[in-house]
Formats: C-alpha cells, sequence, structure tokens
C-alpha cells in the first residue's frame, strides 16, 4: 500500500508516517520502480502500536524500548513491567504538578472577584509579584 492508504488506515497523516520513518521508529519501506513507498501489513500493525503508545504519552525513548522488546519476543517481558512502571510514575508527577498548577491558578483567580481596571487587577499584580520557587518547573518527560 501507498503511504496515503497507511494514513487512512492508521488514521495518521502523511507527514507524521514520514516523520516516525526519519526517527527510526518505523521501519523504512520498500520502494516502487516509479520510487513510490510501498508499505506492508507490518508497517500498519507497528504505527498502530506507535500511535496507542503516543496515546499514553510515552516519550519517543520510551516506545522505542518497547518496540525493542517487541522484536524479541524470547525476552523475558519483565523490563515491559519495569517500563511502564517508570511511566506511571512519570504521570504521577506530573498528575501532582498540574494539581500545583490549578491550585496557583484558583488563588490567582481569587485575587480578582470583579471586573474592574487593569491597573488595580490582583491578578496581574499577583503575576508581578510571585516568587520564583512558587512557580512550578515544567515537566522533563517530553515526547
Amino acid at each position: 500500500m501507498k503511504i496515503g492508504e497507511l494514513a487512512e488506515k492508521s488514521h495518521c497523516n502523511t507527514e507524521t508516517i514520514r516523520y516516525y520513518e526519519k526517527v527510526g521508529l518505523l521501519p523504512e519501506p520498500e520502494r516502487s520502480e516509479g520510487n513510490y513507498r510501498l508499505y506492508r501489513p507490518v508497517h500498519l500493525e507497528r504505527l498502530r502500536f506507535i500511535r496507542n503508545c503516543r496515546s499514553l504519552d510515552m516519550t519517543h525513548e520510551e516506545i522505542r524500548s518497547l518496540l525493542a522488546f517487541m522484536d524479541g519476543p524470547a525476552q523475558d517481558c519483565a523490563p515491559v513491567n519495569e517500563l511502564l512502571d517508570e511511566h506511571i510514575e512519570h504521570v504521577a508527577v506530573r498528575i501532582a504538578e498540574l494539581e500545583h498548577l490549578q491550585q496557583q491558578l484558583t488563588e490567582l483567580r481569587h485575587r480578582c472577584g470583579q471586573a474592574g481596571g487593569l491597573e488595580h487587577c490582583g491578578i496581574l499584580q499577583g503575576l508581578v509579584n510571585m516568587e520564583p520557587d512558587h512557580v512550578p518547573a515544567p515537566s522533563t518527560h517530553l515526547g
């Protein structure tokens, strides 16, 4: 199948498919005589796997590790469990960060009970006066 058909079957756009090939998550397909990419069912299966992992907020490195485990099925699955446990912990940390962020935003919102002149806006003043150590650092768990 050509890239358009793969994109349609996987509900993924062609740019993303090319990107996954470029970063090594999806193997490059064979080429036709006209230099078109020719994908096989294995590409569709692997692309669905990648997209499912991304929907669970897994990083490319985590996905790469899972793909390596999948490609070597004779191995013990304990490392897969460990990887998922680590990912669950990353999610728990992110949830805590987001809850803290929500608390900070709620506190800021309570500084301004009603609309008025911007020169007296409690939210803007709160943002100016907020201590840097109260501003959460962005999560380092990127995809």
